[in-house]
C-alpha cells in the first residue's frame, strides 16, 4: 500500500487499544448500518457509543470497500479501517496473495522481509506467511497503530513495526534482509497522481544504493499506468515483471529485481481468478514476432488487460496461430476455436451494417453488449444509431480491419 497519505478523520484511541470503536455496541451499529447512506447518518447522529459519527461513517465506508477488496478483513467484525485514501491505495487481498507467492519463489531464503511502505499492512500480512519475520515501516503513527491492531486481531505475530520513513529505516539498518518490498505513494504534494518511479514517494531510484547494501532482492509495486520500457530505464537488475489484473482490470505492475542480474526480464501477465489467463514472454520475442493480418474469420479474440498493457501485440497472435485484424486494432481472428487464449473469445454470427431495421433479426429484444475498437462511431453513437439498449447475451462489435471497418454480431464463447 502507498504509505504516508492520510485524510478523513483521525481515530482517537487509548493505550489499551481502540476500546470504544471496537466495542460490541459500536461494531453492531456499523454492521446494522452497513448499507445506509453515510451522509444521512452524519446528519442524524453526533456520536455513536462514544465515538464521533464521522469516524463511524469512515468505518462503514471501509467495510463496504473491504467486502470485495479484502474479504479476510470483512469477515472479521472487529477490524478497524483507516481513512478512505489509505484503503483505496491498499493492495487487495488477491494481489497481496499473488505478490507473496512471487516473493516466495524468488528469494533464496525466506528469513526476513522489509515492507518499506507498510501502510494498511495487507501486503505484509501475506508476506508473513512465507518469511520468518516481516519488518513493517510506516511514517504515519495513527495508520501504524490501526495496522498493528488489525494484525494482532488476526494473530499475525511475526511482524515487527517501525514508525519511521523508508529513508530513516534504511539509514539506521545494520543487518541484511532476504527481500525488501516497496510500494511508493503515487500522489505528489498537491495530491495529483504521478506514475514514474522518480516522481513517486519515496523515490526508489534515489534509495537504490542503500537498498542494495541491505538485500539481494528488491520487489517494487508500481502503477498500472507506468510505461514498462521507461521503468526499465529507471531501475536496474530487473529479473521479472508481473502485470496483474483482476476481473480484466489492470491493477498493478510488479518489478522483481535481483542484485547483479544482467539478463532480459521475463514478463508474466495474469488475470487473477480466471483460468488460462497467464501469458509469459520476453520483450525480444515481441520485437522479433511478425503479425499475420486477415479480415474477420469465424472467431474473434480480445486479449485480457494484462496482455494489452504488456504490449505483446504481435507475439500473442503468433503463439496462438491467430491473424491480427490490423496494426492498431488488437483483435485477433481464426477459423477454428482456440480454447486457451488469455482473454475473451467470440463466435462471429454475422457481419452487419449499423442499421436498426437489419439488426432487429439479431437483437429482437433490442438489447446488446456494444463495444468498439478503432471504429468511426463511439459506443453511445452506435447505440443511438441502432436503437440498441444495454443487455442481452449477444455482442455488437465495431472495429477496423487492415483495409476497412467492420461491424459484427457475436456471441461470447469464453
Amino acid at each position: 500500500m502507498d504509505a504516508g497519505a492520510t485524510d478523513g478523520h483521525q481515530i482517537e484511541h487509548s493505550q489499551n487499544g481502540f476500546a470504544a470503536l471496537s466495542s460490541a455496541p459500536a461494531q453492531q451499529f456499523i454492521r446494522d448500518h452497513e448499507y445506509d447512506d453515510v451522509n444521512a447518518l452524519l446528519l442524524k447522529y453526533r456520536e455513536v457509543e462514544g465515538v464521533p459519527v464521522s469516524v463511524i461513517a469512515d468505518q462503514i465506508t471501509g467495510r463496504k470497500k473491504a467486502r470485495e477488496k479484502i474479504p479476510l478483513y470483512y469477515r472479521e467484525n472487529r477490524i478497524i479501517y483507516p481513512p478512505t485514501v489509505n484503503l483505496e491505495q491498499s493492495s487487495s487481498e488477491a494481489t497481496a496473495h499473488y505478490k507473496s507467492t512471487v516473493a516466495k519463489q524468488a528469494a533464496k531464503d525466506t528469513l526476513t522481509c522489509v515492507d518499506l511502505t507498510g501502510g494498511f499492512g495487507i501486503d505484509s500480512l501475506f508476506f508473513r506467511q512465507y518469511f520468518k519475520v516481516v519488518h513493517l515501516v510506516e511514517p504515519n503513527p495513527n495508520l501504524l497503530d490501526i495496522t498493528r491492531y488489525n494484525h494482532q486481531l488476526l494473530g499475525a505475530g511475526n511482524i515487527e513495526y517501525y514508525n519511521a520513513t523508508a529513508e530513516k529505516f534504511l539509514a539506521d539498518a545494520n543487518e541484511t534482509f532476504s527481500m525488501i518490498y516497496i510500494d511508493p505513494s503515487r500522489r505528489d504534494n498537491s495530491k495529483r497522481k504521478v506514475f514514474t518511479f522518480t516522481d513517486c514517494s519515496p523515490d526508489v531510484t534515489a534509495l537504490s544504493s542503500k537498498i542494495w547494501e541491505r538485500t539481494s532482492y528488491l520487489f517494487i509495486k508500481a502503477s498500472p499506468l507506468l510505461d514498462i520500457q521507461k521503468a526499465l530505464g529507471e531501475v536496474g537488475y530487473v529479473k521479472e515483471i508481473h502485470v496483474v489484473s483482476i476481473n480484466n482490470e489492470c491493477k498493478e505492475l510488479l518489478f522483481l529485481c535481483e542484485k547483479g542480474f544482467i539478463g532480459e526480464p521475463v514478463i508474466t501477465t495474469i488475470n487473477l481468478a480466471v483460468e488460462n489467463n497467464t501469458f509469459i514472454f520476453k520483450l525480444s520475442e515481441e520485437s522479433a514476432a511478425v503479425a499475420v493480418f486477415s479480415d474477420p474469420l469465424s472467431y474473434l479474440y480480445e486479449p485480457n488487460a494484462s496482455v494489452l498493457k504488456s504490449g505483446a501485440f504481435k507475439l500473442i497472435g503468433k503463439r496462438f496461430g491467430l491473424h491480427k485484424l490490423s496494426t492498431n486494432t488488437h483483435f485477433y481472428t481464426s477459423h477454428e476455436m482456440v480454447e486457451d487464449f488469455p482473454g475473451k473469445a467470440f463466435r462471429i454470427i454475422a457481419q452487419v451494417k449499423p442499421d436498426a431495421k437489419t439488426l432487429t433479426q439479431y437483437f429482437p429484444q433490442k438489447k446488446a453488449n456494444v463495444s468498439v475498437r478503432n471504429y468511426p462511431m463511439s459506443v453511445d453513437e452506435l447505440k443511438k444509431t441502432t436503437g440498441l439498449l444495454d443487455g442481452g447475451d449477444r455482442f455488437l462489435l465495431g472495429f477496423s480491419g487492415a483495409k476497412k471497418k467492420f461491424l459484427v454480431v457475436a456471441e461470447r464463447v469464453r
